[in-house]
């Protein structure tokens, strides 16, 4: 098992930056990639980066050039820095983590090829 706990959401004005954090613990030698997910009220919960276990990483196109992914060789902290806001980022942020023997594709953004989820935490970004 692994748990994942985020932090770092919060309000923002339009332009400006956050950064979020997921601490994982547990089991984490038994996972693959790592990713962030998001969800906005009446929306479908959306792949926004993943990271795998040697540093590469992947972006939705909707953040590319505006966020960063990152994290720590052990797998137990996954980072996302948001920059360049836009209340369309708005939205609940996950942070997930791919078991190895579930055979999930590394860096998916598929949220079926997770299998570890956080709580959230929420993101409000105003025009």
């Amino acid at each position: 098992q692994v748990r994942l706990v985020e932090s770092g959401g919060g309000s923002v004005q339009a332009g400006g930056s956050l950064r979020l954090s997921c601490a994982a613990s547990g089991n984490t030698g038994n996972t693959v990639s790592m990713a962030w997910f998001r969800k906005a009220p009446g929306k479908e919960r959306e792949g926004v980066a993943s990271r795998e276990s040697f540093g590469y990483t992947k972006y939705a196109g909707s953040v590319k050039g505006r966020f960063t992914i990152s994290g720590d060789s052990a797998k137990t902290a996954l980072f996302l820095q948001m920059s360049s806001l836009t209340p369309e980022d708005s939205a609940m942020y996950y942070c997930a983590a791919q078991r190895r023997t579930s055979g999930g594709r590394a860096l998916s953004l598929m949220s079926a090829e997770y299998d570890y989820w956080g709580q959230g935490t929420q993101v409000t970004v105003s025009s």
